[in-house]
């Protein structure tokens, strides 16, 4: 358990992580202040730079056994942070507005309980992993050769979620969050003089079609297998000036699926759709995706593990949130482990995450960090 000063240390340490914060990719301070934080709780094993700059703390039980791993996220957003609290962003343009520096402290505290009573078998792997926001994190570190010594047999996280009461957990087997990935489309045709079109190849046409053509693959609805949502995101087209017609527009879409095997149909017919109105404008076109997401399933066993630690707490439970439309990450260690993730109420007047003015509840530490560790108590004793 967490001591009154543990307590005072771990929110201290959330409020200097989120004064500084580094956005995907670039998390290289905020490594070194975890590694540096965690070290008095003398991990077995440490591996920094993983995945670029994450970092893997390894806590020997003291037989052989399964490794659970626990996962929080080390990246900010790019928005600034409008808000007036002491610990409010000192990084323009920067900020921790989703969360991800109270998963970090949960995960530290979880740490410090290990140093406190190892488990009794198999290890305890708490990975702090970048690049989350992007979609490229847990892909980096999974692609890391080191990432063999780690490989869990159960892996875990959980996501801060305003709007459900605070301290609430929600949790259900099945889909958790939605695959998705951006695309981008270019366009390329001729440019031309503003009074002779004619001479030119221009991409309205096929940017006016493609806006709603692209909207219709996918309308959303409710949250079901067969789920598909396709929102296109921006355009443009040409320069903003009065005497050219435009040769060249771009348009940008976010393609969403509740299930990672409807994602490739979609991308099909998504892409058919988008060469059926190239070529009947005789416009070239070039094709890319950008923040792939998989799915997040929450699988049988660690979903039952994590109810009864939720109860084990005295920590309400809903069951029935059912999955989130936004994407994560975390989805990509559910192949070849079984994963789970449960979100943690942050409030039901709390500013929605990414919004300017969220702060993460402190209250959360302690209560999160508990749920892990009972968890992890029950699969390795």
């Amino acid at each position: 358990m967490l001591s009154n000063s543990d307590i005072v240390e771990l929110t201290q340490f959330r409020c200097h992580l989120h004064e500084k914060p580094e956005l995907s990719g670039e998390e290289y301070e905020t490594a070194k202040m975890v590694t540096e934080f965690m070290q008095n709780t003398v991990p077995d094993e440490v591996l920094t730079d993983l995945g670029e700059t994450g970092v893997a703390l390894v806590y020997n039980g003291a037989e052989p056994g399964p490794t659970v791993m626990v996962r929080a996220e080390l990246d900010a957003l790019p928005i600034e942070e409008l808000t007036e609290v002491a610990h409010k962003s000192q990084i323009a343009g920067k900020g921790h507005l989703c969360g991800h520096d109270g998963h970090m402290v949960m995960v530290c505290a979880v740490g410090r309980m290990m140093a406190k009573q190892r488990p009794a078998k198999g290890r305890v792997v708490l990975l702090f992993q970048p690049a989350e926001e992007t979609g490229q994190g847990a892909r980096a570190v999974r692609d890391d050769a080191r990432f063999a010594q780690i490989k869990p047999d159960v892996a875990l996280s959980l996501h801060n979620l305003p709007g459900l009461p605070l301290g609430h957990v929600a949790i259900a087997e099945g889909p958790a969050n939605c695959a998705s990935r951006g695309i981008r489309i270019e366009l390329t045709g001729k440019t031309a003089h503003a009074s002779m079109p004619e001479t030119g190849v221009s991409p309205m046409q096929a940017v006016a079609a493609l806006m709603p053509g692209l909207t219709e693959l996918g309308s959303g609805g409710k949250l079901v297998p067969g789920y598909r949502l396709v929102t296109v995101t921006h355009a443009e087209m040409g320069e903003a000036v009065f005497g050219v017609t435009p040769g060249h527009a771009v348009v940008l879409g976010t393609l969403r699926c509740l299930q990672d095997a409807d994602m490739a149909t979609l991308c099909e017919e998504a892409e058919a759709l988008i060469s059926e109105v190239a070529k009947r404008d005789g416009l070239q076109v070039k094709l890319s995706y950008h923040d792939v997401f998989h799915a997040c399933t929450n699988a049988a066993d660690p979903t039952a593990v994590l109810k009864r630690a939720v109860e084990q707490r005295n920590v309400p439970l809903i069951e029935d949130a059912g999955p989130m439309r936004w994407s994560e990450d975390f989805g990509l260690f559910g192949y070849g482990a079984q994963s789970a993730m449960f979100l943690l109420g942050s409030g039901t007047d709390q500013p929605q995450l990414h919004n300017p003015d969220y702060d993460f509840p402190d209250d959360l530490i302690p209560v999160g960090a508990g749920i892990f560790e009972a968890a992890i108590r029950e699969i390795l004793g």
